[in-house]
């Protein structure tokens, strides 16, 4: 019986590696489609494809190609399909059908690759399979390149990681400079903005946000501006351009959203690059005219211009890089340049096409349709696979694509000689700590957080905000009433040491129009409270208190105050009458009924909140702002050695008041806070306790500087003079490096007191 059963279980194994084998061989030209996804547009020897005359160029209304027309709605009646798929159930599912889907952490094992994501593995591919880095530059030891629209910086670290770790490439000197919208502008909005400064936060030197601070390629100021930026480097040889929006409440439609976005980044590529430069543009379906004019020009200016889809790229949507090589220069384009330049910005390709039809080569036309056809061909079989999977899969079926998703991963591998890269030699090197560890804790390194089908989330956006309140994910901690001790657990220690006030800097850049975006709030809630506050039916300034809420009362504060300046006396061998200076009503402090035992109280007048006109603005508001540091600057020559400061607070959203609450840590044994104030039923109360002079003399100097500033800028003589409403042009944006508050643990501490702050406004204004 044991000689029988080895007998078949060696039979057994022949099978199965017959099995593997006829595998192997069926799988082979599908892996080597998977990595060969790629179109090149031919010049004709005639010479007929050239730029056209910039007098027919934006003069003509958009036309429409109607084979491409019927390709797009073929399209969209595929996708249409997935309207009523959960959006986390289907890309689960689509993550186990995609052939690429073990390759990032194929890439993760061996490479040790900084910021390892979709991106890098996509760029990295491109740069295996294209000359993207002109021979010339290699060979002259120097590299420079312009990376627009680049948050996270995924292409970044893998051209460093290829440059390192390639044998003939090792030795070149390179030099970047990156674009983004600046994650941390408080305008700029969550749907167009990539919260994950992992890279940006440790290299921001070499991030360029403009002189007004947003880093909106598309505003012409931004563009001339940063072609002054890399003006430095002797020549640009690359220039890459992988911006988007969230077009996902409109997907029929993503190629005309970012249709502008396009125009700029092109126009942005022909005016920094140097003859011979490559640049490599991520853009989506080719359909609408816009595109046709814009891939026609690009074969126009470049020696070459293909159209890439890497197999890291899922094979389910619409992503395609255009990757040019070669480019001809300036002085072929600059009359039609100097007009894209003229008419840059947002709406560059909203009201008329770039050429007429009449201006594009037959030739080229024929082209372009059988690049789209392809590519439309591949996306639409996917799709169709996946919904066919997507009912049931054979044990086969699993088997098989198991199979040819490792040969994937190691055809990857091997393909593009992927190394591994000491963490020494990655971009963030030189920093305390490295990219991968330096996100901001708490912070969402994907902004993505979808759910449900696109009909139940069309059917969301219907809603009333106190709807979509209700049915999101923050409904329990938003309805849940708040409790005494909230803030007690969160504190920052200190005097906070090793500041160097010595690089600290004034940005002051376009007042701030709205707070869309901090990086010190979740930005769901941050969202919902400013589709609250738009409701024209609510005052929040007339909000009741909520009878269930059990807030901190002024005696149990003062209470803990006394304490802590006991405690902090002990430490140092003194027991001394302590100040505490309070910013607030009196009349809501004392008397208190408490025993105070050595502390004594001053009161000075607290910061007005922002009226119902600019609340969208929260603490982003340049009066408030200036009073709220007029009274940091007072209590910092006000108070002595160990004394305590309570300071209301509306919010902390903002780079300004975020850097009030670092002066306060600088400055004080211990920060926290309560919420809300007893004084008032909305922001918070900051619990400072333990002043030490020495600190604060080596910042109030800048500080009353930055008060004189602010006050100049809303046109007050006097910074203590009752303020009036400022003009609204110009305002102070940041004054404390991002390296600086994004370290030691005062994001958490902001992260944590803004969303007590939102989530009990939010629970105020649900009730009203």
């Amino acid at each position: 019986m044991m000689i029988s059963g080895n007998g078949s279980r060696k039979k057994v194994g022949k099978l199965h590696n017959c099995n593997v084998l006829a595998t192997d061989l069926k799988g082979q030209p599908e892996i080597h489609g998977l990595f060969n996804k790629l179109k090149t547009y031919v010049k004709p020897s005639s010479g007929e494809w050239c730029v056209p005359d910039p007098n027919v160029a934006l003069r003509h209304p958009p036309e429409k190609h109607c084979r491409l027309q019927a390709l797009k709605a073929s399209l969209n009646a595929v996708k249409n399909q997935l309207s009523d798929k959960n959006v986390q159930v289907w890309h689960q599912h689509t993550n186990s059908t995609n052939r690429a889907g073990k390759v990032m952490a194929a890439v993760r094992s061996v490479a040790n690759a900084e910021i390892c994501t979709q991106a890098w593995c996509k760029f990295y591919e491109i740069l295996g399979t294209f000359d993207l880095p002109p021979l010339e530059a290699l060979h002259n030891g120097e590299l420079n390149t312009v990376h627009l629209c680049e948050a996270p910086g995924a292409f970044i670290t893998a051209l460093n990681h290829y440059l390192k770790t390639s044998e003939s490439k090792r030795y070149c000197d390179w030099s970047w400079a990156a674009n983004t919208l600046n994650p941390y502008h408080e305008a700029n909005g969550g749907g167009t903005t990539i919260a994950d400064d992992r890279l940006i936060a440790n290299t921001l030197p070499w991030w360029y946000f403009g002189s007004e601070n947003t880093g909106d390629i598309m505003t012409q100021k931004y563009l001339l501006e940063l072609q002054t930026f890399v003006a430095n480097m002797r020549r640009v040889d690359v220039v890459t351009a992988d911006g988007s929006f969230d077009c996902q409440e409109n997907p029929d439609e993503q190629e005309a959203l970012v249709a502008s976005l396009h125009y700029c980044e092109v126009t942005a590529a022909l005016l920094l690059l140097n003859p011979g430069g490559s640049f490599v543009l991520k853009m989506f379906t080719l359909y609408e005219h816009s595109s046709v004019c814009l891939l026609y020009l690009l074969t126009c200016c470049f020696g070459s211009v293909s159209v890439f889809k890497p197999a890291t790229s899922k094979s389910g949507n619409s992503e395609v890089y255009v990757v040019c090589l070669r480019y001809e220069g300036k002085e072929a384009v600059r009359p039609l340049l100097s007009k894209l330049i003229r008419n840059y910005g947002p709406h560059l390709a909203d009201r008329e096409a770039l050429f007429p039809a009449s201006a594009i080569p037959e030739t080229f036309q024929r082209q372009h349709e059988e690049v789209c056809l392809y590519f439309h061909t591949l996306q639409v079989e996917t799709i169709t696979e996946n919904l066919q999977l997507f009912e049931g899969m054979s044990v086969e079926q699993r088997q098989r694509l198991d199979h040819i998703r490792d040969r994937t991963a190691e055809e990857y591998l091997q393909r593009f000689q992927v190394s591994f890269l000491p963490r020494s030699q990655w971009v963030s090197r030189n920093t305390v700590t490295p990219a991968c560890c330096v996100v901001a804790v708490g912070r969402p390194l994907n902004q993505k957080n979808q759910s449900g089908s696109f009909n139940e989330r069309r059917e969301l956006n219907s809603l009333s905000w106190k709807g979509r309140i209700q049915k999101g994910c923050h409904a329990t901690c938003i309805q849940t009433h708040c409790a005494e001790a909230a803030g007690t657990a969160c504190m920052l220690e200190g005097p906070l040491s090793g500041c160097e006030v010595s690089s600290w800097y004034v940005i002051v850049g376009p007042a701030l129009p709205s707070i869309r975006n901090s990086p010190f709030c979740e930005g769901g809630l941050l969202n919902h409270l400013n589709e609250a506050l738009m409701d024209a039916d609510l005052d929040w300034t007339r909000v009741s208190p909520c009878g269930s809420c059990r807030a901190a009362s002024a005696a149990s504060i003062l209470s803990g105050v006394s304490a802590l300046c006991n405690l902090t006396g002990d430490c140092v061998g003194e027991q001394k009458e302590r100040q505490c200076l309070v910013f607030g009503d009196r009349s809501a402090w004392s008397p208190c009924g408490a025993d105070l035992g050595n502390l004594a109280l001053r009161f000075s007048a607290a910061p007005s909140f922002p009226q119902r006109g600019s609340t969208a603005l929260h603490d982003g508001d340049p009066c408030y702002q200036r009073q709220v540091l007029g009274c940091l600057v007072f209590s910092l020559q006000a108070l002595g050695s160990g004394d305590a400061l309570l300071l209301p607070v509306f919010s902390a959203l903002t780079r300004v008041t975020a850097a009030v609450v670092l002066c306060l840590h600088v400055c004080f044994h211990s920060v926290t806070f309560r919420c809300p104030p007893p004084s008032g039923v909305v922001g918070a109360l900051l619990v400072c306790v333990g002043f030490c002079p020495e600190a604060a003399a080596g910042i109030l100097p800048f500080l009353t500087e930055l008060l004189d500033c602010m006050a100049g800028l809303e046109g007050e003589k006097d910074a203590h003079e009752t303020p009036s409403p400022p003009p609204r042009d110009r305002q102070v944006l940041q004054f404390v490096p991002m390296e600086e508050i994004l370290n030691r643990g005062l994001t958490e501490f902001l992260r944590t007191l803004n969303t007590e702050i939102i989530q009990q406004k939010l629970h105020l204004l649900m009730q009203a």
